[in-house]
């Protein structure tokens, strides 16, 4: 079957169109090209330059493409950016979303898998975050995560759409050094930066309640993350009725800040302080780490790369990218 992945030139949906496509699966893609770059994709995957929000555009491509299921990725994802700019996160993530569904619904389609966000959990105060964890966004790219998860199950109700929304925790790390994340926006680019520019890796607060004062989080390598993706887009394609299913992608262990710097200062060769304390961030929670059972049970998914992997692939690409200096 097609597939039509939106954002699929970007650095996850990149490795999602490269791990659907060693499957076996047809793919076309639609990426407006502002944080994407189609350089990352083969030649010979159409790529439609668009966004989701020209309805005429999407129904047009599914069409044409004849696509018979959606991987929905295309999404404003900057934290700090929603809350200065929240009418365009909600006008993009979730008005967007809407205008893809009423495409999708009007073709007939029958498969989303949406890609969503451990954002919409907030601060919770557990060990292991459950999907049965209540979700308390704390950010307004939390709140559009959360709102589209809603839309999505109830289009998928009304329009017998089988969908699966993804809820995956911090991305790092390149299947190949071209398909690296350009961008510094993410904890392992943010070091890298840092590091490459003569400067010592920041880390916002050591008092928290953690094991060395750092807050500890799950981190998931883009490729495990794309797996993820196909998994659940092989799940709808097999289900003989519209369902649900909405799963956290994580690996279950979490990594401290503070280890997260003694790992790029190892693998990146940086001799100075590995780290600088500044103070607190507000809104950032100690501890955020997946329970990643539902994914197992439903899917047969689990991570295969350790942290160690997701740095040393992600250097190799900052390297290819950026030069050895960055």
């Amino acid at each position: 079957m097609m597939w039509l992945i939106t954002g699929g030139a970007g650095y996850i949906g990149a490795h999602v169109v490269a791990a659907m496509r060693a499957a076996g699966e047809r793919v076309v893609v639609l990426d407006d090209l502002t944080a994407g770059r189609s350089d990352r994709l083969p030649a010979d995957v159409p790529v439609v330059r668009g966004s989701v929000l020209d309805r005429e555009l999407l129904g047009r491509v599914l069409a044409e493409h004849e696509v018979a299921g959606v991987v929905h990725l295309a999404a404003r994802k900057q934290v700090a950016e929603s809350v200065e700019q929240p009418i365009r996160y909600y006008e993009e993530n979730v008005h967007g979303l809407a205008v893809l569904l009423d495409a999708v619904a009007a073709a007939g389609v029958r498969a989303l898998v949406f890609s969503s966000s451990a954002a919409v959990y907030g601060m919770p105060d557990v060990d292991l975050v459950t999907e049965d964890t209540p979700c308390q966004p704390m950010n307004p790219y939390g709140e559009t995560k959360l709102a589209g998860e809603w839309l999505v199950r109830a289009a998928g109700r009304t329009h017998g759409i089988a969908t699966a929304c993804l809820r995956y925790f911090n991305v790092a790390g390149a299947a190949r050094p071209e398909l690296a994340d350009t961008g510094v926006s993410n904890i392992v680019p943010m070091f890298f930066d840092r590091v490459t520019t003569g400067r010592t890796p920041l880390v916002f607060g050591d008092d928290y309640p953690t094991p060395d004062g750092t807050c500890v989080r799950d981190y998931i390598h883009v490729s495990d993350l794309a797996d993820a993706h196909l998994a659940a887009a092989r799940w709808l394609a097999d289900r003989p009725a519209p369902g649900d299913l909405t799963v956290n992608v994580g690996t279950g262990h979490g990594v401290s800040v503070r280890e997260m710097a003694e790992l790029v200062a190892e693998v990146t060769g940086h001799g100075g302080p590995v780290a600088e304390v500044a103070p607190r961030r507000p809104g950032d929670p100690a501890r955020v780490v997946a329970s990643a059972e539902l994914i197992a049970k439903e899917l047969g998914w689990s991570a295969r790369h350790d942290v160690r992997e997701m740095v040393t692939s992600a250097w190799r690409g900052w390297q290819h990218h950026r030069g050895p200096t960055g």
